[in-house]
């Protein structure tokens, strides 16, 4: 079918719904036949005036509605009416159903002929009260519609604006006039206006109103962003049709912002009262850190970083930010250097926005534990130098809005920089939130600087105490061992205990525990060399007597004074002083042969050593305690005890086993009872120890030494007895030879014929009486060449014309240690390889073989 072009065709006629104009002023009508009689009778006409057709139909209209005094002058009308007049004009009339009151209509009477020609009347009557209320609502509407100081709009069913008042127009630009016909996307953003939609549609079907309709916007022209508070509702004709949406809208950005305010008051009271709960409540510089960074993120910012002086991170006396002072100033020009030690965001995919060296730093510029610095003309330097906030805008294209650079003041120092930033879409940061940021910087300051100080302490207290313990876990030829340290000052953890496990040669182990009396960082530090004095002592392989001999003198000498100088100058006050400064201490010194399984023990007042045998109960051994050590005149004793293979030895210190709230002998009997079982594991036999023992842990040190005698192997000890002849060179050779082919060591057999050749004819030339040759192998490969002779080896340089002299040269350049030392009846000459690890053991190059000549 072809289209119809758009004629008369395409208008469609329809029934309006009610609720037209003729609705709301009651228009009627009627008509008059030529006899001046009532004709038609409309039904308007019946709600009007409240008669029937049937009781008005063929009588005078005048007789019928118009007051008797009236009727003379209707009768007139109504002939003139028939003669072909119009006639328009106000004729009262009684109201039906109200007591006979009276009513004025607006007539309007138009001339009419009939079918015959004859002369008629159509009538159109208004009733003029309706009239008058429409006049009297359409004024009050205008008044209140053109003088409000609300924004007014009228929407109609396709959501267009038909009519705005004044105030909307003074807003939005133009008369009102201008908006008829207009969107909601005329005014607002996509967002807004796509929501705003949403509302009106919704009003419009439901006819639930919208109240408080927050819509956030700017003004033609103007880039403040304003808030509006809208209420909609439904509009309806008189017969209750829809026929729009009607629209108040208030100006609320006042209140918004007076409402922020106070938000932001609160706010930032909760995060001062935050911050004095969470900041500060460990004694750690980047804990701090942290802590200050979990405040703020993101309940102040959305993303920070604190940066801390780098001298300040490393333990220096006092950071270069001293404010007003030249070091503020910085370094080559810029700020000294710093340490990024916290960053928290709450951007998702935090890039890093610029580098450190740019002006405009942003607080993700430099990753967490990277030292930088600020170039001196940056905003982040100048907060530095002046100790003053600095507002630093955000560069266009990056992420960051603004970004307050606030220096951490603490006592007039500066101790570092925090840097706040918004992202933007973020509220940016007002004079309220810089007093904020600078309260919170200063309060983590504050712990901050006490962080620095406690730490300078504790990295001393650490030093110390890890000077005081053996470096990793210790190991030993022929002894399985365990230890514990409990600190009795927990809070630096220094006390006065010590224990050592010290490797002598021969794959023999000295076993050290002592105990300084006394507390504090004197004591420490009185333990500290004391335990340096043992190992120095042990490398020269002294006997355990020897060696308590030695550390007696040195604990006497920590005591005195540090020259007569400075003991004259205070002697009207030294006598007190030097009783306090008299250092005691008690020392057990033992030494395990793993050859023999026989340990020596020498006591310095110290506890006795425990024994536990394979199958026995734990029994305290009979080693004489002697004087502590700093008394001075009295000899140590020595005892030697052979120990049992799976025998375990324990030594401690009295924090283990005496306390304010039992005696010793008590605590004596529960350490034994700790140790009966000693076949499970060692490391499981000190926690039952510790975990077992009413130890009061904290108001004394522990130290635990624990170990268990697994002698060497028969089959990794070879041990030969050489006659004093020149031949026993070589028998020597041949036997090492035999024995490092029976221990597959193959690989060490050259060098090794070697050394003891060299070794064994030193013993021939310079020694006396029988030779002893003695290979032990375990961790490395030791061999020993004993001899009668007391004149202890040295090395020399030998000249360019010597024919020997070059035979030690040669050992220290083969073997990975040697030495040598003094025993009862002589003296034994050792050396050390270590054994090879499936690679050829390198041979000396020719540079070193020459280097002996």
């Amino acid at each position: 079918m072809s289209e119809i072009p758009e004629t008369v065709s395409d208008v469609v006629w329809q029934s309006s719904p009610p609720g037209s104009i003729y609705d709301y002023i009651k228009v009627a009508s009627f008509s008059i036949g030529p006899d001046g009689r009532v004709d038609q009778w409309s039904r308007r006409a019946v709600d009007l005036f409240g008669v029937t057709a049937d009781e008005v139909r063929g009588r005078d209209p005048v007789e019928v509605f118009m007051p008797c005094e009236l009727r003379p002058r209707g009768h007139r009308q109504v002939a003139e009416i028939l003669d072909g007049k119009e006639w328009t004009g106000l004729v009262p009339f009684r109201m039906p159903g109200e007591g006979g009151t009276h009513g004025i209509a607006e007539v309007y009477v138009m001339p009419s002929e009939t079918e015959s020609g004859e002369r008629a009347a159509l009538c159109i009557v208004v009733d003029v009260r309706a009239l008058r209320q429409i006049e009297t609502d359409l004024a009050a509407s205008q008044a209140i519609f053109g003088q409000s100081p609300f924004g007014f709009l009228l929407f109609g069913t396709d959501l267009k604006v038909q009519r705005t008042n004044e105030r909307f127009a003074t807003v939005f630009g133009g008369v009102a006039d201008d908006h008829r016909g207009r969107t909601v996307h005329d005014y607002l953003s996509r967002p807004e206006a796509d929501r705003m939609n949403a509302s009106l549609r919704r009003v419009l079907e439901t006819g639930e109103s919208a109240i408080d309709l927050q819509i956030v916007g700017a003004a033609p022209g103007s880039t403040d962003r304003r808030h509006w508070s809208i209420n909609l509702y439904r509009v309806h004709s008189g017969t209750g049709r829809p026929i729009g949406v009607a629209g108040v809208g208030t100006d609320v950005t006042r209140r918004h912002i007076a409402a922020r305010e106070a938000a932001s008051a609160r706010r930032n009271l909760a995060l001062l009262n935050e911050a004095s709960a969470r900041i500060g409540n460990s004694l750690d510089l980047e804990t701090t850190a942290r802590e200050l960074l979990d405040v703020a993120v993101p309940g102040f910012c959305d993303l920070a970083s604190v940066d801390l002086y780098q001298a300040l991170l490393t333990g220096d006396e006092a950071p270069p930010g001293r404010w007003g002072s030249p070091h503020a100033e910085g370094y080559g020009g810029g700020s000294a250097e710093l340490r990024r030690v916290a960053f928290a965001s709450a951007v998702s995919g935090t890039p890093l926005l610029a580098a450190p060296g740019s002006t405009n730093e942003a607080s993700t510029a430099t990753a967490v534990g990277e030292v930088h610095h600020y170039p001196f003309n940056s905003p982040c330097a100048s907060a530095l130098r002046t100790a003053r906030v600095q507002a630093i805008p955000g560069e266009e294209g990056s992420l960051v809005q603004s970004t307050l650079a606030v220096p951490m003041v603490a006592h007039d120092t500066v101790v570092g920089l925090v840097q706040f930033s918004r992202a933007k879409g973020s509220e940016p940061f007002g004079e309220r939130d810089q007093a904020l940021a600078t309260e919170l910087a200063a309060r983590a300051a504050v712990c901050m600087d006490n962080a620095r100080l406690y730490r300078r302490e504790h990295e001393r207290a650490l030093i110390l105490q890890r000077s005081l313990l053996p470096p990793g876990d210790p190991e030993a030829a022929g002894l399985d061992i365990a230890c514990r340290y409990l600190p009795g000052n927990t809070a630096t953890e220094v006390g006065g205990d010590w224990f050592d496990v010290i490797e002598l040669p021969g794959h023999r182990t000295a076993l050290v525990v002592g105990d300084v009396m006394g507390r504090g960082l004197r004591a420490a530090v009185a333990m500290g060399e004391l335990r340096t004095a043992v190992r120095t002592l042990a490398l020269l392989d002294l006997e355990p007597a020897e060696v308590l001999s030695a550390l007696d003198e040195i604990a006497r000498g920590l005591g005195s004074p540090s020259g007569t100088q400075q003991a004259s100058r205070v002697a009207h006050k030294s006598r007190d002083a030097d009783l306090s400064e008299v250092y005691l201490a008690t020392c057990v010194y033992a030494v395990y042969d793993p050859v023999t399984r026989r340990c020596t023990f020498a006591n310095a007042g110290h506890l006795p050593p425990v024994l536990v045998e394979p199958g026995e109960e734990a029994l305290l051994l009979d080693v004489p305690p002697g004087m502590p050590l700093g008394v001075g005149g009295e000899p140590f004793e020595e005892v030697e005890v052979e120990l049992p293979e799976g025998a375990l030895l324990a030594l401690y210190t009295d924090g283990l086993v005496e306390s304010r709230h039992h005696p010793l002998d008590e605590g004596l009997r529960a350490f034994r009872r700790a140790l009966t079982d000693p076949v499970r594991p060692l490391e499981d036999v000190c926690d039952h120890v510790l975990n077992t023992l009413d130890t009061r842990h904290g108001e004394d040190d522990i130290a635990l030494l624990m170990a268990r005698v697994q002698g060497l192997p028969v089959d990794a000890v070879g041990d030969w007895r050489l006659p004093r002849e020149p031949r026993s060179v070589g028998r020597a050779r041949e036997l090492a030879r035999a024995q490092l082919i029976t221990w597959d060591l193959e690989a060490l057999v050259d060098t090794v014929e070697l050394l003891v050749s060299e070794l064994v004819t030193n013993a021939l030339r310079y020694g006396e009486g029988e030779i002893r040759l003695r290979l032990l192998r375990d961790r490395t490969l030791v061999c020993e060449v004993w001899d009668a002779g007391l004149v202890q080896p040295r090395r020399r340089r030998a000249r360019d014309t010597d024919e020997g002299g070059r035979g030690l040269q040669l050992v220290g350049l083969l073997s990975a240690a040697w030495g040598s030392r003094r025993t009862p009846r002589g003296k034994t000459v050792w050396f050390e390889l270590p054994l090879p690890d499936g690679d050829s053991t390198a041979e000396p190059t020719v540079e070193q073989l020459l280097s002996m000549f």
